[in-house]
């Protein structure tokens, strides 16, 4: 029988009033309904639960974001060879079709992730997101023509659009508050091991014919682990909550936090629901007045992230770092790749004490100083000897910058501000908003290079590392230290 957590005894270290509290009616399968009257003081734990209970969940659902990077990544080195042996070497447009072509399917896949999470649960929509991601590996590592080089890409597209918002939600909801910071930030520094990986397993393709099947049949391996992992991982204890299954999310918090915390967890989330409607949420009401605010600043963060040119960077760095006098695509993935994976451990480390407000406007600073003066340099004659080395040490510099916030904190952030009714369906929208202005970007930068020169690019993306300062400072709200259903409180109007 559920226990009435305001008749039991809670821990005497809690203590944080919430006045005027309605009856909450909470449903668990095969039994009526408990009406719940609450004591006006509701008791919240001052200390926070041990971090190590959650950690382990956290790590599997980390293999997600290994697996985002590394399938960004896999086909960057062995495409000549690819294009070789499928038959299209030399054509331009079908090695861009075979790049890009993940990405419109992770468009996709993010789309549906909303509905998918919230139906199945957390732990199901990761395990369903494997099954495209294995299939797609699979025929990428036996393609016999570009026609299945593509469709190997494109469901490996559509099970990363799965994954990607669902580890967002997912890691935010089982970690403890005083670490959910630097929790979430793991998910950056697993993608930058994914890329890295992807990179040093594309190393014996020059010199082993073939070995391009086996970097993807490589990626078969952490997929299979991830759904084989969720098997026995805890499901986020406010989605039982919200599907009436209190006695299963009792459970769960008792896995995740220790059972000293059970109680007031609980309560945190009942003090959480009086801000909630009763009916599951629409995509429609994402754009209703009590959530469109928070909808658009997330969609926005998402688009400052990807119009301030990172992917540019990231795609065409080797161009760049060739005009500095490198000629070795290797070193010049490797620096860029190694200063993004020491930036994001150091992200890690700072985003629970500095907060993720302050990092988002250190970091979108940095980046505006690192294309400010590469584009000033780059527009002056006078300066034109210093051109080389503005322009290494100002991408690694941007790196740097966009990796110690702009790069971890949205996928942080947006599901710590969205409320719980509609955190899966948001997140989708605002990633389906990274996914677009990804693809706009990866698309259109070579063609408005040519057109414009560098200069007026890097001019354009400081604006808009400019603009973003401003939007954090008006519109985003720092969110380190507070519980889920705090943010939430500060948030939304109320009913």
């Amino acid at each position: 029988m559920i226990s009435l957590i305001a008749s039991l005894p809670l821990p005497q270290s809690c203590s944080v009033p919430a006045v005027g509290l309605k009856k909450c009616s909470l449903f668990h399968a095969g039994f009526a309904s408990l009406s719940i009257s609450l004591d006006p003081l509701i008791e919240v734990p001052i200390a926070s639960p041990p971090w190590h209970l959650s950690f382990p969940h956290v790590s599997v659902a980390l293999l997600a974001a290994v697996l985002f990077g590394y399938h960004m990544g896999v086909v960057n080195a062995p495409l000549q060879a690819i294009s070789e042996d499928l038959g299209f070497s030399g054509n331009a447009l079908a090695q861009g079709w075979v790049v890009s072509t993940c990405l419109f399917g992770a468009f996709f896949g993010c789309a549906t992730s909303g509905s998918i999470a919230d139906t199945f649960g957390r732990r199901r929509a990761f395990q369903l997101s494997t099954v495209p991601m294995l299939l797609g590996a699979c025929i990428s590592a036996s393609a016999s023509n570009l026609n299945s080089m593509i469709l190997g890409r494109l469901l490996v597209g559509v099970g990363l659009g799965i994954s990607g918002p669902v580890t967002a939600l997912y890691v935010t909801e089982i970690s403890p508050t005083a670490v959910r910071g630097t929790f979430g930030s793991l998910a950056q520094i697993a993608n930058c091991i994914g890329i890295l990986g992807a990179l040093v397993m594309g190393l014996p393709v020059a010199t082993i014919p073939g070995w391009w099947r086996k970097c993807f049949w490589i990626a078969t391996m952490p997929a299979a682990l991830l759904a084989i992992g969720m098997e026995f991982c805890s499901e986020s204890p406010r989605w039982l909550f919200k599907s009436s299954r209190l006695a299963d999310a009792e459970h769960e918090i008792e896995r995740l936090w220790g059972a000293a915390y059970v109680k007031c967890a609980l309560s945190e989330l009942i003090r959480g629901e009086k801000h909630e409607e009763d009916e599951p949420a629409t995509f429609a009401d994402l754009l209703s007045d009590r959530y469109r605010k928070v909808v658009i600043i997330g969609a926005a963060l998402f688009a400052f992230q990807q119009l301030a040119g990172i992917n540019a960077v990231f795609y065409f760095s080797s161009t760049v770092f060739r005009s500095a006098g490198i000629t070795s695509d290797l070193v010049a993935s490797v620096s860029v790749g190694v200063v993004n994976l020491l930036a994001s451990i150091i992200a890690a480390c700072l985003m629970d004490s500095q907060g993720r407000r302050n990092l988002l406007i250190w970091s979108f600073t940095g980046m505006f100083i690192a294309l400010a003066v590469q584009a000033i340099v780059g527009s002056i004659s006078a300066l034109s000897s210093l051109q080389k080395t503005v322009s290494l040490s100002g991408t690694l510099m941007y790196v740097l910058s966009f990796a110690l916030g702009v790069g971890p904190v949205p996928a942080l952030l947006l599901p710590e501000i969205f409320p719980n009714r509609i955190r899966a369906k948001a997140m989708a929208v605002s990633m389906c908003v990274h996914w677009v202005a990804n693809c706009f970007v990866g698309l259109m930068f070579l063609h408005l290079l040519e057109r414009f020169g560098a200069p007026s690019l890097y001019s354009f993306f400081a604006l808009v590392c400019c603009m973003a300062v401003l939007f954090v400072r008006r519109n985003v709200m720092e969110t380190k230290g507070k519980s889920l259903e705090e943010i939430e409180a500060a948030l939304l109007p109320e009913k």
